[in-house]
């Protein structure tokens, strides 16, 4: 990564010849707006980014067990060009956050960073041109060639299980988990505990119950029981994301596969998604592969990013 700061025009200046050598430009009047997202999901330093003309989603991923994924639709961007069907690339997540909060992050009201991110294509660093108080600095960070994310085959088909809470009833039990429990139980049943979590750690057992008909719970779908469990340490990075929700969605497929899917206002009031996918404790032999070897999942598709993180709200 190289940075240099500029005494460039202002970014609102800047004509639109400037943008013919990018296949990809997107600016926001409060960089915030997309740093808090991407905070949701920072837990391993490399992320992937995939634009189409839909808007941007960024994957980030842990050991063939657990996916989070943000999802920005174009219509947050003030500016959103495209060139491209699809646009990917990756980079360390860590030194663009660094970059998007180098004038401090600032929460003070009325006062914002303006940022445009451009995209050169294959080979060219991701440039971010961040202005405050009419101060311009320009970042360069080194792009990969993106991974292909794993398809986890999660989908709406196979639910067997789903609920939607709002995120306050979920906050103080997550801050609370035992978090001496190697594993986090979920239950979800049509009849009683309807749904429950579950700690094992070294106080002992503890249960936190929803009643289907709580003024917490938006809804309720249960159709068979289900008790899953899951490791701690892969659901613990989504706190960050609960913590920045106004909803949640929990979803399990017949296979046990946890889908967690947060419903996020940034500070303009917009709406984006943040979405996990937790793979359940079993045996690989239960994934039908060999024990001495991972679970087998095919590669995800080439993105096409329609609003399948608005789904969950929809019913």
């Amino acid at each position: 990564m190289c940075l240099r700061f500029s005494a460039a025009m202002p970014l609102s200046t800047q004509s639109q010849a400037d943008d013919e050598q990018y296949v990809l430009v997107a600016s926001l009047d409060n960089a915030r707006n997309l740093s808090n997202i991407l905070k949701a999901i920072t837990f391993k330093d490399h992320a992937i980014f995939n634009a189409t003309p839909n808007g941007l989603k960024v994957t980030v991923e842990d050991s063939k067990c657990l996916q989070a994924n943000a999802f920005i639709q174009a219509e947050i961007f003030q500016e959103f060009t495209i060139k491209e069907d699809l646009v990917g690339f990756q980079v360390n997540l860590t030194v663009l956050l660094d970059c998007l909060n180098i004038f401090g992050g600032s929460s003070v009201p009325g006062v914002s960073t303006a940022l445009r991110m451009c995209y050169g294509g294959y080979g060219f660093p991701l440039t971010l041109f961040l202005e405050e108080g009419g101060v311009v600095t320009v970042c360069k960070i080194n792009t990969q060639e993106p991974d292909e994310p794993i398809d986890f085959e999660f989908c709406s088909t196979n639910v067997t299980n789903k609920v939607i809470l709002q995120s306050e009833s979920l906050k103080e039990p997550f801050s609370e988990l035992d978090m001496t429990s190697e594993v986090l139980q979920i239950t979800m049943s049509p009849s009683q505990p309807y749904f429950r979590l579950s700690t094992f750690g070294n106080s002992g057992n503890a249960h936190y119950d929803y009643p289907k008909d709580s003024d917490m719970m938006e809804l309720f779908q249960c159709t068979k029981t289900q008790t899953n469990r899951y490791k701690m340490s892969l659901l613990k990075p989504s706190t960050k994301a609960l913590a920045l929700s106004c909803k949640v969605s929990v979803r399990t497929d017949s296979r046990g596969f946890l889908s967690l899917q947060y419903l996020v206002r940034n500070d303009d009031g917009q709406i984006c998604f943040v979405g996990i996918t937790v793979v359940p404790t079993r045996r690989w032999s239960d994934y039908g592969a060999s024990t001495k070897s991972s679970p087998t999942f095919t590669q995800a598709p080439h993105l096409q990013l329609r609003p399948v993180a608005l789904d969950w709200l929809q019913e």
